[in-house]
């Protein structure tokens, strides 16, 4: 029981980086999420807190404040802000791909999520990798990257 416990809580702060292309050196790490934070580079320094995810908010830096809320997310579209409203739609995520506004035409797919790669548009080939994930991002901390 204590061995389950203890593998919980190391899960739980787990980092995952995010990588330049189809690579996972080190060189190449653009971004560090430690379940709450993401920083720039491959730090975990406060001074390098590029945004803060609540769940449903996410934060300019370190901030919590209303009034640094950059994005609302609801488990299918990225609002701006704080908003709710269908005009303040950033993007719209289906499962597999990440669409520009509210659109799910296939002309507007931006890119394509899968469990370790996303990719520029409609794609799955080598060569339209834009970003490489080691671990978990939460999609709407991808969102705001992309």
């Amino acid at each position: 029981m204590l061995v389950a416990i203890i593998a919980m809580a190391t899960q739980s702060h787990a980092v995952s980086h995010l990588y330049r292309g189809n690579s996972t050196y080190t060189s190449d790490i653009l971004a560090t999420w430690d379940g709450r934070y993401l920083y720039r580079g491959n730090s975990t320094y406060s001074s390098d807190i590029l945004l803060t995810y609540d769940g449903k908010y996410l934060y300019a830096g370190r901030s919590t404040y209303n009034s640094d809320i950059m994005g609302t997310w609801d488990g299918r579209y990225l609002y701006q802000g704080r908003s709710s409203y269908s005009n303040d739609i950033i993007a719209t995520w289906d499962g597999q791909y990440v669409y520009d506004g509210r659109s799910t035409y296939s002309s507007d797919i931006m890119n394509t999520v899968t469990g370790k790669h996303i990719y520029r548009g409609r794609s799955t080939y080598t060569s339209d990798i834009i970003f490489t994930i080691s671990g978990r991002i939460p999609i709407p901390v991808l969102l705001t990257i992309m």
